[in-house]
């Protein structure tokens, strides 16, 4: 019984059916955002979210049977377990909020898709890069605040009248979201040579600091991927050494075999 659901919670049919369950509910999920829908499928939609949770659950039962205790010592399990656990707090008075977070069951993808995982994996391995990058970031963002503060603050004090709201003006800036006519011009109607302050600005933070984020992740990814090629090549080579005891094992036995036979003929 045991091996039988094992085998059974372990198989490719059934992770692709979980896969397409969470696809569909994310559909259904998008459905009730709409009034009209809602009136006039609700109660379809609510039957089939119940039937939804109840697979997930069931799925979540089995597979602690399977693995028991540990089950509970790999995150992407207990992330699950939470997730299936938030979806079955009833939606009464002081819990509406659940009810809402239910929609994070959708990031159960992530863990039975593979390369979801391989991808987030990348992401928390390069945090501790992408956290010295941001605080490099914020303090080219602290001075050019100050600076832009001290510059414009009487003529735009809608856009840097404080150290906030400058703050929030370079943000803008960064995304490059109307940075040109927006902000920059205007002020280089009142102040022309406003350009020596934001291009550079625009140079380091936009096209230097993001790309580094972007090397970063894409080089963690490259470094995951030589790990799984190490692994596989691994694996191909202890293939092969078995392969070659085993062909060495068959020969002696076929060396004893032609010993026995020529033994056998001479008597």
């Amino acid at each position: 019984m045991y091996s039988k659901i094992r085998e059974f919670v372990q198989s490719k049919s059934f992770q692709n059916f979980i896969i397409a369950l969470i696809i569909i509910n994310g559909i259904t999920m998008g459905l009730e955002t709409s009034k009209s829908i809602m009136y006039a499928y609700g109660n379809l939609l609510h039957v089939f979210d119940i039937f939804v949770i109840t697979i997930f659950t069931i799925e979540i039962i089995l597979r602690v049977y399977v693995h028991k205790f540990s089950f509970f010592k790999d995150p992407w399990s207990v992330f699950d377990f939470i997730i299936v656990a938030i979806s079955l707090v009833p939606a009464s008075s002081g819990f509406e909020i659940l009810r809402i977070l239910r929609v994070l069951r959708l990031f159960r993808l992530i863990t039975v898709v593979p390369q979801m995982r391989k991808i987030v994996m990348a992401l928390i391995s390069v945090i501790p890069g992408m956290i010295s990058i941001a605080g490099l970031l914020m303090l080219f963002f602290y001075i050019f605040a100050i600076m832009s503060v001290q510059l414009y603050s009487q003529s735009f004090p809608q856009w840097f009248g404080d150290l906030g709201e400058s703050f929030y003006t370079l943000f803008q800036v960064m995304t490059l979201e109307s940075w040109s006519m927006g902000i920059v011009r205007p002020i280089m109607e009142v102040h022309p040579y406003a350009w020596i302050f934001f291009v550079p600005f625009i140079f380091v933070v936009t096209f230097i600091m993001i790309n580094l984020i972007v090397a970063v992740v894409v080089d963690a990814m490259n470094e995951m991927n030589k790990h799984d090629e190490g692994i596989i090549i691994d694996e191909i080579h202890s293939k092969d050494d078995n392969t070659k005891v085993e062909i060495g094992q068959l020969r002696d036995e076929i060396r004893e075999l032609k010993a026995l036979l020529v033994a056998g003929s001479k008597n």
